[in-house]
């Protein structure tokens, strides 16, 4: 075999020894692993905003039953680190855009006023604040007198005291916005108003953290109510000054601008959240 013909053939060789190695490799069988199909996350109802409930027994992922029975006292109840209120499809209680008390304590009567009081006249028309049932309707001489408290789906409970009439019974299903009651002067009051309360499990929430009856709108989208530290948030409106918010949500200048890192000559925009306790 001559010389160039032996060179010929090793470099040919040397070219596809590479390429049948290649072709080998390529023909090797590959192991991939299945697609895996997530389950889908369970969030706590408490924690959906929005989420739709069964109106025959509201909130049942938060209250231990349904009765009849006792008014803020919920025995083996367990409060979840956080409950997220939704606002949605909210009504106002009133058309009536006047505050005659508010929420907190109250050094001349030496107690706290556990609601919001809004001026009504006698006769006007009381509404459901939201979806709900009517867990309590009955009469109190000495306290609400007419009064009506309403379990809804987003975990709160609103509170309808000093009615003249009910309009609705226990166990009734109610919407946002149904007639619900009259205003009045029953029980212990001074004049036609109607006492108005929001509750988690018993827990009283100032209403104003969550209704702006001035301008008949609410606060907020939701709200988020936290077992020991409850985080209250606003969002800044037009027209609206640190003076007037903190006074609707029964807290100080000073305190809101702590909480915000701003001074009491910052400038609010409209559409700005702050917290306010």
């Amino acid at each position: 075999m001559s010389k160039t013909l032996k060179y010929g053939i090793m470099s040919l060789l040397a070219v596809m020894l590479p390429l049948s190695a290649m072709t080998a490799q390529d023909q090797m069988p590959v192991r991939s692993a299945p697609v895996q199909t997530m389950d889908p996350v369970f969030v706590p109802e408490y924690l959906s905003v929005g989420t739709a409930v069964d109106l025959d027994n509201p909130a049942a992922y938060l209250y231990p039953d349904w009765n009849n029975v006792y008014l803020h006292t919920f025995e083996g109840a367990v409060l979840p680190d956080t409950v997220v209120v939704s606002m949605n499809g909210y009504c106002l209680p009133t058309d009536s855009t006047y505050i005659t008390d508010k929420f907190g304590y109250r050094p001349r009567r030496g107690r706290s006023h556990m609601g919001l009081d809004v001026k009504v006249k006698i006769g006007d028309t009381i509404r459901a604040a939201f979806d709900g049932k009517v867990r309590i309707s009955k009469y109190e001489r000495r306290g609400y007198g007419h009064y009506l408290i309403i379990r809804h789906p987003n975990g709160l409970e609103t509170v309808y005291g000093h009615l003249s009439r009910r309009l609705v019974d226990e166990n009734d299903i109610v919407h946002a916005g149904d007639p619900i009651g009259l205003g009045g002067n029953s029980g212990r009051s001074t004049g036609s108003h109607l006492h108005f309360e929001t509750r988690i499990l018993g827990n009283a929430i100032n209403p104003e953290s969550l209704f702006d009856f001035p301008n008949h709108c609410i606060v907020t989208d939701s709200y988020v109510f936290t077992k020991n530290k409850r985080e209250v948030y606003y969002k800044v409106r037009s027209g609206d000054t640190l003076s007037g918010i903190a006074s609707r949500n029964s807290t100080s200048v000073t305190n809101i601008c702590r909480l915000n890192g701003i001074s009491k000559n910052t400038v609010l925009r409209v559409g700005q959240t702050l917290r306010v306790n």
